[in-house]
């Protein structure tokens, strides 16, 4: 294993990587972690047990920021479920990661943006609570859940540009996404119509651009006569015919069934 290690750890800290490559090396390092196993207490007091485990930690390290430039969102999942082990199973037996605080945010930021609200509550649960205000990774992303939260969508949109880890910015596109998702719903509830400028201007996207109009057509905005974006009758449901000889029939039914219980 130390070999495939050693030659995953040199290709990813180049500055353009080899991403076919580091896959490679994933895949044959992922089977040896397999044949190993994971270290029993006992073990894991064992010097030799422990580099072992820094060099595995170090790979998934590796891995997940592997599968989100790749955009493997599940692998990614997969590999910050098993980090997790080293991070809070094993951190009596191993040196802290420096990197620890970057990927624990880093997986907050993504149970965000997908809105697992829930999911999101229940990590944040497992962390020493001083580090929340305090850390410099997870302090970002607990005020992105706060905006979230409060409907103060335009907070995030500004917050893209703040992130602590360029690692952060695939997770923040989504998350923003999800916000401009948001923002065209309230408009679609407050206002009857709005000018394709004015839009654009409330979803913190360019006036005029192809992002405006992907929005308008994903959610089927249709435009007036004067060239505005007409939002009533989106979310009017239409009026259900219901026979009235049915709904006489269904009570009769119930009443009769009473009737047999009393």
């Amino acid at each position: 294993m130390s070999h495939y290690y050693k030659e995953l750890k040199s290709e990813w800290e180049k500055r353009a990587p080899n991403l076919a490559r580091c896959g490679q090396l994933l895949d044959v390092l992922k089977l040896e972690l397999v044949r190993v196993g994971f270290a029993s207490p006992q073990e894991a007091l064992q010097p030799k047990s422990q580099q072992q485990m820094v060099m595995s930690r170090d790979m998934l390290e590796i891995a997940v920021e592997h599968s989100i430039t790749v955009k493997d969102y599940a692998a990614f999942e997969r590999y910050m479920a098993q980090l997790n082990m080293y991070y809070y199973d094993y951190d009596k037996y191993l040196q802290a990661s420096s990197q620890m605080y970057k990927f624990l945010g880093l997986n907050l930021l993504y149970m965000l943006a997908h809105n697992r609200i829930a999911d999101f509550h229940i990590e944040l649960e497992r962390l020493p609570s001083a580090l929340l205000l305090e850390n410099p990774f997870i302090q970002p992303v607990l005020a992105l859940e706060n905006y979230y939260m409060e409907g103060r969508y335009n907070k995030i949109l500004q917050a893209k540009r703040s992130m602590p880890s360029a690692i952060y910015a695939s997770f923040m596109d989504m998350l923003v996404n999800t916000a401009r998702d948001e923002i065209a719903s309230c408009m679609e509830k407050s206002y009857d119509k709005m000018s394709p400028k004015q839009a654009a201007l409330r979803l913190g996207l360019k006036p005029g651009g192809a992002d405006v109009a992907a929005i308008a057509n994903k959610r089927s905005w249709p435009l007036d006569d004067q060239g505005n974006y007409n939002f009533i009758g989106l979310h009017t449901k239409p009026k259900e015919m219901v026979s009235a000889k049915e709904i006489a029939g269904n009570t009769l039914t119930y009443a009769h069934e009473l009737e047999k219980i009393v």
